[in-house]
């Protein structure tokens, strides 16, 4: 199985990570930040990959950046040498009235393009900034390369959601194994 692991743990947080890219799409989630719970519960169940993040800390903006990066370490583990995958995923996502579009690169060179149009400050009690800040750190300690639009939409909560559920779809399809490749998915041989 792959399966990576992080933890991170300093004066102002504890953070454990678990993701299996063979799973079922099972989930043990406590941040003590219920919409970005309700976010990676999307992210599971969509993408089918078995996540667990357990954080407590001070401050809601460390909990969230601590959990993105443990989360995404633990992606960068499980993935290992990246051969055999599949590497690019796509997708396009509604949720009502709002459409996302997620496009990911597994490749080594971590980079992120948001687009969200989100209009509120904070959706559920969770601040904007916070939202954008766990996306980028996610995207740049998984090392993947991340591009995230939400083309149109009203509610700011239905925008993020469809977002998650692109990056899901996209992380799934792209993570999946290629039974025509064993080596890395690069004309360079290595990623």
């Amino acid at each position: 199985m792959r399966i990576g692991e992080a933890v991170n743990k300093t004066e102002e947080v504890e953070v454990s990570a678990k993701i299996n890219l063979d799973g079922r799409g099972k989930t043990k989630i406590s941040t003590s930040v219920a919409f970005l719970d309700h976010m990676l519960a999307s992210l599971a169940t969509h993408s089918m990959l078995d996540i667990e993040v357990q954080a407590k800390g001070d401050l809601q903006h460390h909990i969230v950046e601590d959990s993105a990066i443990c989360l995404g370490k633990a992606l960068d583990k499980a993935l290992g040498e990246r051969k055999g995958l599949t590497r690019f995923g796509s997708s396009s996502v509604p949720m009502d009235e709002a459409l996302a579009q997620v496009t990911v690169d597994l490749v080594k060179r971590p980079y992120c393009v948001l687009n969200m149009m989100l209009e509120r400050e904070s959706i559920e009690g969770m601040a904007k900034e916070d939202i954008f800040h766990f996306i980028r750190a996610f995207a740049t300690s998984s090392q993947i390369t991340l591009h995230m639009h939400v083309q149109y939409g009203e509610n700011d909560h239905h925008k993020v959601e469809a977002a998650f559920k692109a990056l899901a779809l996209a992380l799934r399809q792209a993570a999946s194994r290629d039974p025509r490749r064993s080596g890395a998915p690069s004309s360079k041989g290595a990623m």
